[in-house]
């Protein structure tokens, strides 16, 4: 299970006054802690909504080369603008990197995936198109299949992408989280090389007792057949969920994750 640090992003409001003020210190803190903690990617978000563009991608190339210099573990450049998106990748240099993202809609796969081609980088695709996030499962894999025929077309693997369901809260509509998990299995059944990754909290956005029914959440999801999570690997309860579900579904040989988790607990 990849894990995948979501706690760097400028939309919070602690985290929007580290990138406005450039705060190395405290960058480095939420990056290096995630870190430490087994993220496998690093997600960089810094778009606080305030300023122009070129001040979001100053702030992109500030991040990641801020971040880069003192931690190995690659980042996830996230933006819905593919000038920050390519700011990023320029200043990784090459260094394994994860795109965050991309929409089945002609225009932005037009933009984005020539840089997951140019930078061989794998790319994170959203099954959304122009209209928004669909509401049904055949909607959302249809525009999985629109960010396939994309990936024939600009040279970019199968293997390279991340499929993400998309994930509404449950406190909204109580059948989204069912809509997400058949949204992950046919995913599979249909591209089977290809990997799924879903920003997790989004399900109990609204509603009490956050923590529990995420890792709920993510046990169905990666018996659906969940590859990453976007999430907060700081939270034990949700690190914790990780390593049982791999148990569960036989992707952890001879328990030993799970066990050394647990060891001296």
């Amino acid at each position: 299970m990849i894990i995948i640090g979501e706690k760097i992003n400028a939309t919070l409001t602690g985290i929007k006054s580290i990138v406005q003020k450039q705060d190395g210190a405290g960058l480095l803190e939420l990056a290096k802690t995630q870190a430490a903690a087994g993220a496998g990617f690093i997600d960089v978000n810094v778009g606080t909504g305030v300023g122009s563009r070129e001040d979001e991608i100053v702030s992109m190339q500030w991040a990641v080369k801020t971040i880069q210099e003192e931690i190995e573990t690659p980042l996830c450049i996230d933006s819905a603008d593919p000038g920050v998106l390519e700011a990023g990748l320029r200043m990784r240099n090459g260094r394994p990197s994860l795109i965050n993202s991309t929409k089945a809609e002609e225009k932005n796969l037009a933009q984005v995936m020539p840089l997951a081609d140019q930078y061989q980088t794998p790319i994170v695709g959203l099954a959304m198109d122009e209209t928004g996030i669909p509401k049904t499962v055949e909607d959302r894999l249809r525009a999985c299949e629109n960010i396939a025929s994309a990936c024939d077309k600009y040279r970019v693997p199968i293997e390279n992408v991340y499929f993400d369901p998309l994930v509404l809260p449950v406190s909204t509509d109580v059948n989204q989280g069912l809509v997400t998990l058949y949204t992950i299995v046919e995913i599979r059944k249909r591209f089977s090389a290809a990997r799924i990754v879903m920003g997790l909290s989004n399900v109990s956005y609204g509603l009490p007792g956050r923590p529990g029914l995420n890792a709920a959440f993510l046990h169905m999801a990666v018996y659906a057949g969940l590859d990453a999570a976007i999430m907060d690997p700081l939270n034990q309860t949700l690190m914790n969920a990780v390593k049982a579900a791999e148990v569960l579904v036989g992707k952890d040989r001879h328990c030993r994750r799970y066990t050394r988790a647990f060891r001296g607990s």
